[in-house]
């Protein structure tokens, strides 16, 4: 799934990086918790967050990741967007609660991140 097509399922507002939205999205990882980020997110896979702190982005560097949502409406500052552009982010804002967001992407095909020793991978 292509970013553009996740910005249309959660009718969500560009905030940086719209240059990006043809990139390819294999798989979503929802979590407030950085050190659940950094442990099971890999390449392809986009964040759906609440969080709106620099740790987000300086996670998301870390492991190479190209686009996060934040969900609840939540705006990120300005220092938090220049991290972003500064690293090739795309930052995408929507409405919808986390649980609400998931869902619509798991609906229209999108799976989550596969967890080793997991019992359930869908």
């Amino acid at each position: 799934m292509k970013l553009k097509e996740i910005k249309e399922i959660l009718n969500a507002e560009v905030l940086t990086g719209g240059e990006y939205l043809d990139r390819e999205v294999h798989s979503a990882f929802g979590s407030d918790l950085m050190s659940d980020v950094l442990a099971f997110v890999d390449d392809g896979t986009i964040l759906l967050t609440g969080l709106t702190n620099p740790q987000v982005i300086r996670t998301a560097e870390m492991i190479d990741l190209f686009a996060i949502i934040f969900v609840r409406g939540k705006k990120p500052g300005e220092d938090i967007l220049k991290l972003a552009r500064n690293n090739k982010c795309t930052i995408l804002k929507t409405d919808h609660i986390l649980f609400t967001a998931s869902g619509l992407l798991y609906e229209n095909g999108l799976r989550g991140v596969k967890i080793e020793g997991a019992k359930i991978n869908d």
